[in-house]
């Protein structure tokens, strides 16, 4: 009886997971998790890479893994370098007094609903290129990614096998 569900429960998680998945299927799922990982979605990153790896059957693990792989020390810098990269793309220059404008926010208080208007009307204007440049970066981050992610599953399913 135990034997049997534990069979049992092994089989659904492998077919939910897809751990049996080709290479190519794996790194494109953790390509995927990469590219929203990285995308302008930020806070939806999560909902919608598994929920694209439910509809295209991939290994949602492989998924989180390249979601999650945009850590907490490097949203900042990132997101940075690709709306400074977007404004290059998009020929947008920062507004007039945008640092002293940034700096007067830092009185305000994080539950005072003016500091939250405040900062939007400071960043609207770096919303296309923050838009245009984290989806460059990502759709570069994913496409390198993909190979990388090939090589190291086909290395270690070699490994697996001897």
């Amino acid at each position: 009886m135990i034997k049997a569900t534990r069979e049992m429960l092994r089989g659904w998680a492998e077919a939910l997971l897809h751990i049996d998945d080709t290479p190519e299927r794996t790194a494109a799922a953790y390509a995927l998790g990469i590219f929203f990982g990285f995308s302008p979605f930020l806070g939806l990153h999560t909902i919608l890479g598994v929920g694209l790896a439910f509809v295209l059957r991939l290994n949602r693990v492989a998924v989180l893994l390249g979601v999650y792989s945009n850590l907490p020390w490097i949203i900042g810098p990132y997101y940075t370098i690709a709306t400074m990269g977007g404004a290059v793309l998009t020929g947008t220059q920062l507004p007039a007094g945008f640092r002293e404008r940034l700096a007067e926010a830092s009185h305000l208080s994080f539950t005072d609903p003016a500091l939250w208007k405040h900062i939007g009307s400071i960043l609207e204007p770096l919303l296309w290129p923050y838009a245009i440049g984290s989806s460059v970066g990502a759709i570069l981050i994913a496409a390198i990614a993909y190979p990388v992610a090939l090589a190291f599953v086909r290395t270690r399913r070699r490994h697996k096998h001897h």
